[in-house]
């Protein structure tokens, strides 16, 4: 697969409009293998024999017309774990927000099959007030070509210049993905949003701004649209000494802010420092997590 190589065009854009589309992240291979992850997954196989930490979509026992979700999916299945914990992507992540590295805050795996109801357009810092700095980035990564009507990532353009907004009131299945997005841009004088669909091929990556607000709407069309999702902190990041994550915060140390790399490593760091037991897990080995 290709390493990610970002140019001043990739950052003059991500600067300007709080995205950047970055082709060929993953190869037909590696696109292959991850879409054969999908079904096991989401039926409670789990390669590693951990559960993730949120499994919002269970085969056979939800409702066939809601997004699936899986949150952390890099702990049960290797396969995930080899895009989510990619170097390049957290030293993409980090020289794009300005950061000395980045470690992974969680990823998703999203499967919207015909037919499956939006995701609510949100902004992520605005769930990020247990860790300190309270901001992320993220890395999305189209498994499959998509188009304006199936359901793929809208992103509003320059909304990352907008201010934090509270939590969504409905973020899976609403009657209107839009119904928050409307107010938070009359807060920031923004009149005629511009909220562009994500058209692009299987293997593409489109980085994100924190405070970029982004979701999607139904598939309407034939194909599924799936894809992989790494939400990178900074490497400094530590938990917030007052606000709690009431599922991420159970990997809180007593009597302590850091966030332990067995549950948060780190991807990439300026002076050369990974995760040391990262590659090794990715392999196949035996992880010190």
């Amino acid at each position: 697969m290709a390493r990610i190589a970002l140019t001043p065009e990739h950052q003059q854009s991500f600067a300007r409009d709080g995205y950047v589309i970055v082709e060929n992240v993953l190869d037909a291979a590696g696109i292959e293998q991850a879409r054969s992850r999908f079904e096991p997954l989401f039926s409670g196989k789990f390669e590693t024999g951990l559960y993730p930490d949120e499994w919002n979509w269970k085969t056979g026992k939800d409702r066939p017309d809601v997004t699936r979700q899986i949150c952390n999916g890099w702990k049960a299945d290797r396969t995930i774990a080899s895009i989510v914990l990619r170097a390049d992507v957290g030293e993409a992540c980090a020289k794009l927000r300005g950061w000395p590295g980045a470690r992974i805050n969680q990823d998703n795996v999203i499967w919207k099959p015909p037919g499956t109801k939006p995701l609510g357009f949100h902004q992520d810092d605005s769930y990020q007030t247990w860790i300190d700095p309270p901001e992320m980035i993220t890395c999305w990564v189209a498994l499959d070509d998509t188009r304006a009507d199936q359901g793929t990532i809208e992103h509003v353009r320059g909304s990352h210049k907008w201010p934090v907004a509270p939590p969504i009131k409905q973020f899976h299945a609403p009657d209107d993905p839009l119904e928050d997005m409307w107010p938070a841009a009359k807060a920031a004088g923004v009149t005629d949003p511009e909220i562009v669909p994500m058209v692009v091929k299987a293997g593409t990556a489109v980085f994100h701004h924190g405070q970029t607000w982004h979701g999607s709407r139904d598939n309407r069309g034939t194909n599924p649209r799936r894809s992989v999702i790494a939400h990178c902190a900074s490497s400094e990041a530590r938990f917030h000494p007052t606000n709690i994550g009431y599922i991420y915060g159970r990997y809180k140390k007593a009597g302590s802010l850091e966030m332990d790399e067995s549950f948060f490593p780190i991807l990439w760091r300026q002076d050369g420092y990974r995760t040391p037991w990262l590659d090794a897990y990715i392999a196949g080995g035996r992880a010190a997590a």
